[in-house]
């Protein structure tokens, strides 16, 4: 009998694959398992084996599986349950939700390499790019093509490849590429037996290279080599540091055969255990909230925590982990923003020392595969801190899933699929393990505060700041008049320089809120009214001055700054609206004194640039600190006085249904980072809405009012949490075919779910990276059977692409889109 596997490819497929078993593999494949499997022309893919069984396919020619990879699965039983529900709920495919779990080290794939034939004869002259290709060859006769594109500097590169295909001239050789390589380090060990005669033997023929002799002296010394059984392993590095010697004096003693040198692999994780320190006490508030919780996870598996800002939630969130592991079991910690994590690691590691994990995508791949590999197996982490994307690590048995400042919309994945919410996948991941999950915010989203008003999620309060300190003064200003007076210093009110002089005479801190980055928003000609836009999508170009070039946000494509205007070639370009960089320029001007940092998507491109930032802010080597919806979340500093929110109506005037609760939701996090032990903190609220009924829910803080008028509104017009919303999206390069397909679209979707279905509309930005969208709203009852739904949208996807003229169109799904 032949046995055949079932694999889940890397690749947007509804369906799995089969392919035939060789004899050689049949007994070591287990499901869970990563085989190599050709795939489509000469293209390799690492696949994972989803199921073992005897029955050929019928409808396509089994190929058969190139290698297996693995001994043991990397995959859990449990994990696969968690893709279907993933792959199922978000209406995309397996193939997606693995690209998305499995750090890259665990997927390789093929990268062309092209080989250069030694008997090639030319009969006719070679272009000059062909030679440019054959001469990098015949120095390193086997290349990568992207390695060639690299450095012959060619542009379009496939075509040369191609005409030099054609000619004979390369072979085409298919390699699969191991990214992923333990790390190794260089080990030192005598040769051969070693006693104590035979070291008096070495020490007599080394009198005479006293250099030699020395290293040698020191390796007895720090490898034990006499006194023990298994003398202690020494690497090298250590060893010709403490001998104080260059490298060549053990190289001589490597020749005589003496030393031998051996890789041994260690990993690159952390492995200082530091000594787990002690729990901070509760107060007596954060003790009721702490108790009641573990009163809300007998009767109910979710519960969320209201503690207003700087209440010491992670104070209680540390006893639950500390109780859990306790029970021998595992914790999953989420967080919103790789900044936070930074700053809570330090809090969770003087607790629990190396049981801590922490993943997130500044770290380098290779330990993001290496955590994996540690999750496998038994000695896994007890506590794992990350971001969205570590729900997919395996747990071997979890017990415990905090989701932290859950309201945070970066929780969800926007693009590519699985577009994945982190806060209700955490939640049906816990229940796959008969785990509770814990939502903690100051201001929670206000489906899950519906949950716990219905009674679905447990429900606990924490009205108490952190050591009696206040709740800071918010004081609005009014923009519009100001400008109109012209009275205002650039983007700033009088009473703002006023606060930050004196914050700054007082050695205290400042924080400036921008959701905007980049120094102008626009540039536009004066005496025309053009704007710079980007060729592939539908958006202006914002002016980064660091770099002096104007920058796509969309797809990143970067211009030159025009010195003239094209359309009337007017040379006065001016700047409108400002981002952060601007107001840090403008700053350093008011304040020329001042240490001043910006905290933005340009200014945190890696881990370490994120970690800096914040220490210089907590050491107070950083006077102001100027940043984008970062600086809102969570992060703890003692020393800041005074919050600016720099202008409060670019969060209220966006086109979305939730810009009201989001902006609520920014305004009070940003303000709870002001204040401080012993003094009121205060917030300047700059707006030109100063009616606006939101400033005085901020100012109140009252969060229920905000609520209760938001769910009479979403009610009344059919909007989460009364009903799910999925958001049809279509693409296409042609924008008139596209125009038809989509009205196509929307009215086979009309004869299914009738009235519930709005659109086609042009979202706000109707063109990204030269793909025109159109997007279709479909609105479902929160009580309607969302599996019969997805049914049909799925039917009416396939009835599209099955039709000729729509073969070109693209579809995807948003999901309880944020």
């Amino acid at each position: 009998m032949n046995k055949y596997v079932d694999v889940i490819l890397p690749l947007p497929l509804p369906k799995c694959f089969t392919y035939a078993l060789p004899d050689k593999f049949a007994e070591e494949v287990k499901i869970g398992c990563r085989v190599i499997v050709p795939f489509g022309r000469k293209k390799y893919y690492t696949a994972i084996v989803r199921n073992v069984h005897f029955s050929a396919p019928t409808e396509y020619e089994v190929k058969e599986i190139s290698a297996l990879l693995d001994a043991s699965p990397i995959l859990l039983p449990t994990q696969f349950k968690f893709w279907e529900w993933i792959a199922d709920y978000y209406l995309c495919t397996q193939g997606d939700v693995y690209k998305a779990a499995l750090p890259s080290g665990l997927k390789l794939e093929s990268e062309t390499i092209v080989e250069y034939n030694p008997d090639f004869e030319a009969d006719a002259p070679l272009s000059e790019r062909e030679q440019k290709i054959l001469d990098l060859l015949s120095v390193d006769p086997q290349q990568c093509v992207t390695k060639l594109e690299k450095e012959s500097g060619l542009k379009n590169i496939l075509s040369v490849v191609k005409s030099l295909l054609d000619k004979e001239a390369i072979f085409v050789k298919e390699e699969l590429r191991r990214t992923y390589k333990p790390k190794t380090e260089a080990r030192v060990r005598l040769a051969g037996v070693v006693d104590e005669r035979r070291l008096h033997i070495l020490f007599d023929i080394l009198s005479r290279a006293p250099k030699q002799l020395a290293l040698l002296m020191k390796y007895v010394e720090c490898s034990g080599v006499l006194g023990r059984e298994k003398p202690k392993e020494v690497s090298k590095k250590e060893l010709l540091q403490r001998a104080g010697v260059s490298p060549a004096i053990l190289n001589g003693l490597v020749e005589k055969k003496i030393f031998e040198i051996y890789y041994h692999e260690i990993g690159r994780l952390n492995r200082e255990v530091n000594i787990a320190g002690e729990l901070n006490p509760l107060n007596e508030f954060q003790q009721r909230a702490h108790d009641e919780i573990k009163l809300c996870f007998q009767e109910k598996n979710v519960c969320l925590l209201h503690g207003v800002t700087s209440s010491g939630k992670t104070e209680i969130y540390i006893h639950l982990i500390e109780e859990t592991i306790r029970q021998g079991k595992q914790v999953l910690y989420l967080l919103p923003e790789i900044a936070l994590t930074t700053q809570i690691t330090e809090r969770l590691q003087r607790v629990f020392g190396s049981r801590l994990g922490i993943y997130h995508s500044k770290f380098p791949d290779a330990e993001r595969v290496e955590i994996w590999q540690k999750q496998l197996g038994e000695k896994g982490y007890d506590i794992i801190l990350g971001v969205r994307s570590s729900i997919f690590l395996p747990f071997r048995n979890l017990g415990l899933v905090i989701v932290d400042e859950e309201h945070e919309n970066t929780y969800k994945q926007q693009d590519p699929a699985p577009r994945y919410h982190a806060r209700s996948a955490a939640i049906v991941l816990a229940t796959m393990y008969g785990a509770k999950t814990l939502l903690g915010t100051a201001t929670p989203s206000i489906e899950t505060w519906q949950n716990a008003m219905l009674g679905k999620f447990g429900f606990v309060q924490l009205k108490e700041r952190y050591k009696e300190i206040q709740l800071p003064e918010i004081i609005p200003v009014d923009i519009k008049e100001l400008h109109r007076k012209k009275r205002m210093v650039g983007q700033f009110s009088p009473l703002l320089i006023q606060y930050m002089k004196e914050a700054m005479e007082q050695k205290e801190q400042v924080i400036l809120f921008q959701n905007r980055r980049g120094f102008a928003p626009m540039v536009e000609c004066r005496t025309c009214g053009w704007v710079p836009k980007c060729k592939n999508c539908d958006v202006s170009l914002t002016y980064h001055k660091g770099i002096n070039q104007l920058t796509c946000h969309y797809c990143g494509y970067t211009y030159q700054l025009p010195k003239a205007c094209p359309a009337c070639e007017g040379t006065e370009l001016v700047n409108r609206g400002f981002g952060t960089e601007k107001i840090e320029d403008d700053i350093k001007v008011i304040f020329p004194e001042a240490a001043v940092a910006r905290m933005d998507l340009d200014t945190t491109r890696t881990r370490s640039a994120y970690e800096k930032i914040i220490a210089d802010f907590e050491q107070g080597k950083t006077d102001i600190l100027i940043g984008t919806q970062m600086v809102s979340k969570g992060l703890d500093f003692d020393h800041v006085s005074v919050v600016g929110i720099l202008n409060a109506d670019t969060m209220l005037n966006y086109p979305d249904f939730r810009s009201y609760e989001r902006a609520f939701q920014l305004m009070a996090q940003v303000s709870g980072r002001a204040g401080r032990k012993n003094k009121r903190g205060r917030v300047v609220l700059q707006t030109k809405s100063i009616d606006h009924p939101i400033i005085y829910q901020v100012i109140g803080n009252n969060y229920e009012e905000m609520v209760n008028g938001q769910l009479a509104e979403r009610q009344m017009f059919h909007y989460p949490p009364y009903y799910r919303l999925i958001y049809v999206y279509l693409k296409n390069h042609n924008e008139s075919l596209l125009d038809q397909m989509a009205t196509v679209m929307a009215d086979k979707l009309r004869t299914v779910f009738g009235n519930r279905v709005l659109g086609p509309d042009k979202p706000p930005v109707a063109r990204i990276q030269t793909l025109f969208i159109k997007k279709i709203v479909v609105k479902i009852e929160q009580n309607a059977p969302m599996g019969r739904a997805r049914e049909l949208l799925l039917r009416i996807q396939r009835e599209m692409l099955e039709d000729e003229r729509y073969k070109s169109l693209i579809i995807y799904y948003d999901m309880d889109p944020m």
